[in-house]
């Protein structure tokens, strides 16, 4: 595994100042088809249900919850803005429904040793609701003892009692969205939550011995300069939570209509993010973070740097996970899963999702099954986005394939990054050095078929 010790240039950054896939999954999700219905997926779980070792392995779970009271400008999330909390009631009677589904198939009793609730902002939902939910996942599935059960919280809707409620539910990860704490910033994006507000929530969330607090960050937004992030970047260090995710904020107004309320105007330059960016790795890594990867950041007693640093480290729809490869059961609309060799995805509208329910199937509206040739690069994808190395006789072996031959093309590609310090390769493998961690999507580009043959990266961000 690499180890970052120092931060990257800014001529690498201007560089590889491209667009790529995050890879939460190889093929990622924009190669989802209509074709993989509701039925393949039925019978992706039966095929689970059938073979003896898929059993045995415990299953993640996430939960799309949709709902928001108010509207971030920035947001690219599936969401359902509202202030009706009624709604939420009437989301959970059709969870539980998706769940019966499920375990009509795999039954009741699978082990999970990872559950995330996402959203949207599952705190809309009220303790009573959070409690039912909780309740029913734990009816119908076993929590492992020393598993991973998080959520997602938007500051504004959490006071310590519910801290309280949180813990008492199980949850012993916290992931706070934050984005800035400029002001002005926040007045532009529609997003105004007071520092002192998050800090007392974060030294709340400590006193009641949650394992790992989260914070996410934007850079990139209307109104921020590389000053003004200097000075929220000061303020995360003496917050000092576990883990922080430092997102590059990608304007899509053609696709995500939330952004088309933002002012171009002010969105930083392009030479402005670099700096951004740039002054950002240097800061929390002068403070003593691990550069985990892929946007992510650790205090080196986090489990999850302690993951990078034993090669332990997984990947899923949520990103970076301690937790071992495993299917992945969503549930909600929106959410994507993986179950076997495919994924799926439900319905993305709240109307659709309930309509397919009530006709008694499951939600999925589209999804893949993989290929040879896709299981193949994903083993070579993932070894690289999570362990930074890949030796040639594994995939070799696990594959039945001569990897020299198999990749002749990508192994020409790739040496153009080795000339630029990005990567060693030699007769057994490939290394992501130092330096080329922060660019591993870039090396994780070379294998990926689908985007050789299209070249279509206008829909993805930006790699850095």
């Amino acid at each position: 595994m690499s180890v970052v010790s120092e931060p990257v240039s800014d001529e690498l950054l201007r560089r590889f100042d491209v667009s790529g896939p995050r890879y939460t999954s190889y093929p990622t999700a924009d190669r989802f088809v209509e074709a993989f219905t509701a039925d393949d997926y039925a019978q992706a779980l039966m095929q689970r249900r059938n073979g003896a070792s898929a059993m045995a392995l415990p299953l993640s779970l996430y939960v799309h919850i949709p709902f928001c009271e108010s509207l971030c400008y920035y947001c690219a999330c599936n969401k359902i803005i509202t202030k009706h909390h009624e709604r939420g009631a009437e989301y959970l009677r059709y969870l539980v429904r998706e769940v019966d589904l499920h375990t009509a198939v795999i039954g009741q009793g699978q082990v999970v040793s990872q559950v995330h609730l996402g959203g949207g902002s599952p705190t809309f939902l009220c303790d009573d609701e959070l409690r039912e939910l909780m309740g029913m996942l734990r009816r119908n599935f076993v929590f492992a003892p020393g598993g991973e059960y998080s959520i997602e919280i938007d500051p504004r809707t959490v006071d310590p009692s519910r801290l309280d409620t949180l813990a008492e539910l199980g949850f012993n990860r916290l992931s706070f969205g934050v984005q800035d704490f400029d002001p002005a910033v926040q007045k532009a994006v529609h997003r105004v939550q007071p520092a002192e507000q998050v800090f007392a929530l974060v030294e709340a969330a400590r006193t009641r011995g949650f394992d790992s607090i989260n914070v996410d960050l934007i850079y990139g937004l209307p109104k921020q300069s590389p000053e003004s992030f200097d000075r929220t970047l000061a303020q995360i260090v003496q917050l000092r939570p576990d883990r922080i995710a430092l997102y590059a904020y990608a304007h899509l107004p053609e696709r995500f209509k939330p952004q088309r309320r933002i002012n171009t105007l002010e969105i930083p330059s392009g030479a402005a993010k670099i700096s951004m960016l740039s002054r950002s790795l240097a800061a929390l890594l002068a403070a003593g973070y691990v550069y985990v990867g892929m946007d992510h950041f650790a205090l080196p007693g986090d489990s999850l740097a302690i993951a990078k640093r034993q090669g332990r480290l997984h990947r899923n729809f949520q990103g970076y996970s301690t937790q071992p490869d495993c299917d992945l059961i969503a549930l909600g609309v929106s959410s994507i899963g993986r179950i076997g060799a495919t994924y799926s995805q439900n319905a993305k509208t709240l109307e659709e999702y309930y309509d397919l329910l009530d006709q008694g199937g499951f939600p999925v509206v589209r999804g893949l099954a993989l290929s040879r040739d896709d299981l193949v690069r994903r083993s070579v994808i993932m070894a690289l986005m999570c362990q930074g190395q890949l030796q040639f006789e594994s995939i070799e072996l696990s594959h039945l394939v001569d990897f020299s031959s198999y990749f002749a093309k990508e192994m020409v590609a790739l040496q153009s990054l080795a000339e630029q310090g990005l990567v060693v390769v030699d007769d057994g493998g490939i290394q992501v050095t130092p330096q080329g961690w922060f660019f591993v999507r870039a090396v994780a580009m070379v294998f990926d078929r689908h985007l050789q043959t299209d070249r279509t990266r206008a829909q993805f961000s930006k790699i850095i």
